[in-house]
């Protein structure tokens, strides 16, 4: 009989060759990545790979599910949570990594990790934690505290460099769809910056669109135009502009030294990137700030300030993964990284069993 783990034996190998053979000169590479504390390679998977099966194996990324997107406790079961803004995001910057030869796998890797430190109740769960603890709390930066040291019981997932750097530089910023290919990081977490606001600005205008709080012809008329009436058809026409439009990652004319591929800019064209940017202001404008959307976001500051207050006083009821405090950190680090970590409704349970008075009798 053939030794079945024989059979294993030299995949991984085999996949890195392919990588260099396959891939833009400007992409990642799965051989050679670094960890912060070395590990013995897989005989199966790619170092990339493994990162991506720790985070979807990860509790982090299964609380996802049960955080807000743009609604807080939609009652419909089609809006989007978190979790499926995450997936969607992934297959977005999978299909455009793909067709420019970057490395899927990390790209993937970074897409599902990207989101892993958002607050409960989403951007006002953020805000509200900048109010009480940090001003320079983010999300980002929490994704990478939880790969690095809170998930796996306090002894986190050890991703490689690539992934956590990637973390801390995927951020979408508000100036406009065409900076998030710029700045630093690598190509993969551009691409991952840029499949996050096209994934984004789709799917909320849907979901505002099924909430009632807009229709598809209050849109700014550029949008239906140039972009395209459905959402399918958006997303479309953004990652075939991008594709089209940064040919030369996917076959550089001039090979560039490994350092150097860092500071490529991907780019858009101006027409669309103009339509998006105006689809984007739009919802900010008529959906993220003031709208039905939003109208329980008032409710976020005293629960949360609550349960922060309540639990600086009461540390010992912390999980004992966060007591054990191996960086012998502050109580309040401890337990913003709790509440952070909280789904909508397990801090709204939490706030209920603390707060709010049960019924008595005999």
């Amino acid at each position: 009989m053939t030794d079945v783990t024989n059979r294993a034996d030299g995949v991984r190998e085999r996949l890195e060759r392919e990588e260099t053979v396959r891939l833009s000169p400007l992409a990642a590479r799965a051989a050679g990545a670094k960890r912060p504390v070395p590990e013995e390679e897989s005989p199966l998977r790619t170092a990339y790979q493994r990162d991506r099966d720790r985070v979807i194996h990860s509790k982090a990324f299964r609380r996802l599910k049960h955080k807000t997107q743009v609604f807080i406790g939609p009652i419909g079961d089609h809006y989007r949570t978190r979790l499926t803004h995450t997936l969607e995001m992934a297959q977005i910057a999978r299909t455009m990594a793909r067709a420019l030869r970057l490395n899927e796998d990390v790209t993937e890797a970074i897409a599902l990790a990207h989101d892993l430190g958002h607050t409960p109740f989403g951007h006002a769960g953020e805000d509200v934690l900048r109010k009480i603890y940090d001003p320079d709390f983010k999300h980002n930066r929490q994704s990478l505290r939880i790969v690095d040291y809170l998930a796996n019981n306090g002894e986190g997932l050890n991703l490689t460099n690539e992934v956590r750097e990637a973390l801390v530089t995927s951020t979408p910023v508000e100036e406009g769809l065409a900076s998030e290919g710029m700045g630093h990081g690598s190509i993969e977490s551009k691409i991952v910056k840029l499949a996050d606001t096209i994934a984004y600005i789709n799917h909320d205008t849907d979901d505002a669109v099924r909430a009632r709080i807009i229709t598809p012809f209050d849109l700014p008329r550029e949008v239906p135009q140039v972009l395209g009436t459905t959402n399918s058809a958006r997303i479309n026409t953004l990652v075939t502009d991008i594709i089209e439009q940064n040919w030369s990652v996917a076959y550089p004319d001039a090979l560039l030294a490994a350092g150097d591929r860092k500071e490529v800019e991907l780019k858009v064209s101006p027409v669309i990137q103009d339509a998006a940017d105006k689809l984007k202001h739009f919802l900010y404008e008529h959906v993220y700030v003031g709208s039905d959307a939003k109208s329980e976001v008032g409710k976020v500051d005293h629960l949360i300030q609550s349960l922060f207050d309540y639990f600086c006083g009461h540390i010992d009821e912390l999980p004992a993964e966060l007591k054990s405090n191996p960086r012998n950190e502050p109580n309040e680090r401890l337990v913003v990284d709790y509440i952070s970590g909280m789904t909508d409704r397990f801090a709204i349970s939490t706030f209920d069993r603390i707060f709010v008075p049960k019924s008595w009798s005999i």
